[in-house]
């Protein structure tokens, strides 16, 4: 079964979606993984009338549940209002990856969400390197 699931991390590794620059985007964050060498930063472009996500896209380079967690992220956050985005949970995202990971890969899956945390609460966390 967690072949199913590796297959898909590969996936997302090898061709992930929504990956690249985002012009205009009004929120940004940005994390980094020392142990793995993991860096991510996460760009959202949000419609004002609905303060909804219109498009999200990251960029950076790391592993590959990095990158991959990173772009089922995206996925899971395209269309989505802030408030929604805000509620999502680290648990939300692991499920999506389905498959146990170490302590140390947990820190590898959870780069991009720490950089989407950073985007949408900017006040609350010092930008990474800093």
């Amino acid at each position: 079964m967690y072949d199913m699931y590796q297959e898909r991390i590969l996936q997302h590794y090898r061709s992930p979606k929504n990956f690249g620059p985002l012009e205009g985007a009004q929120l940004s964050g940005e994390e980094s993984n020392p142990l793995c060498g993991d860096h991510i930063t996460m760009r959202l472009k949000l419609d004002p009338s609905a303060q909804r996500i219109e498009a999200v896209r990251f960029e950076g380079d790391g592993c590959a549940i990095s990158v991959a967690s990173a772009s089922m992220l995206t996925e899971a956050l395209s269309g989505l209002t802030l408030e929604e985005a805000k509620r999502l949970g680290k648990d939300d995202l692991l499920q999506r990856l389905g498959i146990p990971l170490s302590p140390a890969r947990l820190k590898c899956a959870l780069t991009g969400f720490m950089a989407l945390g950073r985007a949408l609460h900017p006040e609350a966390a010092p930008r990474a390197g800093a």
